[in-house]
């Protein structure tokens, strides 16, 4: 089933939002990342979505107006990283640095480093600026950040259900946010990587990190780089696996919330106790061969304290549109 797409209406509340529909789809996928399973039938209710990750530009904004300082800002708490080494106790963000060579791809810390000084003023290092990024999206980004600026702004953060629903586009059991074809005619769909990651990137879509939000096509509701370019951060806990369906039509989820907080945790890290919420949507570092999270079902969690170059976020409303 194809839901019609029904275009925003200008006003102040809603400026740069896009009206999505609402209405009962099949979520997850059975054909993937097994965290993805099983697929089970959610009901949404209708809600205003931005029609863009929230930009560098938008984020600086915020920041004028309320003084924010966000977590990659402000120094850790020691009580809070037991057995973290005192010299790693400074403001800082995860860095993405190409490695040049291949390596284990089982082992992220080849390419991830929490460097100092790196924020989402300076997100490629500690030495940068925002110099021709104003319209990408903010990185560098925690989930306190991101919920802080949807305050501000009168907005939310998505639930889990509502940015899948948003990301399909009103196309129903396809697997990437266009159809079933990762590039159509050898068209690049979203910002994501080409060639072997994490040393060797083509860049056949023609950037090597972030791209200015809206530089690929919109989805069947208006919507920009709900797929690649940056992950978003939504407002659900994780959870290892979805629930199952519903037995019948009648006891399909409403507006579901996702999983509980004290579920959430790493269990990989039984004495680090960070809670992780659900990130959506794939990102410039999603590959052929690693990371395939570039699909409306794909999901990862994320500690909520932590902050990285390739997750920003976009908001929500969920009050009704005016009457026609």
């Amino acid at each position: 089933m194809k839901h019609a797409a029904i275009p925003s209406k200008p006003s102040d509340a809603h400026g740069g939002m896009v009206w999505i529909p609402g209405g009962t789809f099949a979520m997850g996928s059975n054909d993937h990342y097994p965290e993805e399973a099983p697929v089970h039938r959610v009901t949404v209710d209708g809600f205003w979505m931005d029609a863009a990750p929230v930009t560098n530009r938008q984020f600086k904004a915020f920041v004028q107006a309320t003084g924010h300082v966000t977590t990659a800002e402000t120094m850790p708490d020691a009580r809070d990283y037991p057995g973290a080494r005192k010299e790693m106790l400074k403001a800082g963000s995860m860095l993405f640095t190409p490695t040049g060579h291949p390596v284990d791809l089982r082992d992220w810390s080849q390419w991830w480093t929490f460097a100092f000084g790196v924020n989402w003023k300076r997100p490629h290092g500690p030495n940068g600026n925002l110099k021709g990024l104003e319209d990408h999206p903010v990185v560098h980004v925690s989930y306190t950040d991101a919920l802080a600026y949807a305050r501000w702004a009168g907005k939310d953060l998505p639930t889990e259900a509502e940015w899948e629903f948003a990301a399909r586009g009103g196309l129903e059991g396809k697997e990437f946010a266009w159809g079933d074809e990762l590039t159509p005619g050898g068209r690049q769909m979203a910002n994501t990587w080409q060639g072997q990651f994490p040393f060797q990137n083509t860049m056949l879509d023609g950037y090597g990190r972030t791209s200015p939000v809206g530089s690929f096509p919109a989805n069947g509701y208006g919507l920009v780089d709900m797929i690649g370019n940056v992950w978003e951060w939504t407002d659900d806990w994780y959870s290892e696996r979805h629930p199952g369906d519903a037995p019948k039509a009648c006891c399909i989820p409403e507006n579901p919330r996702g999983g509980r907080e004290d579920n959430s945790y790493d269990p990989r890290q039984p004495g680090i106790r960070i809670p992780r919420k659900v990130v959506k949507g794939g990102s410039h570092l999603c590959a052929p061969n690693y990371c395939r999270r570039y699909r409306p079902a794909a999901r990862h969690p994320h500690p909520v304290d932590t902050s990285t170059s390739h997750i920003g976020f976009r908001c929500v409303r969920r009050d009704r549109p005016e009457a026609t």
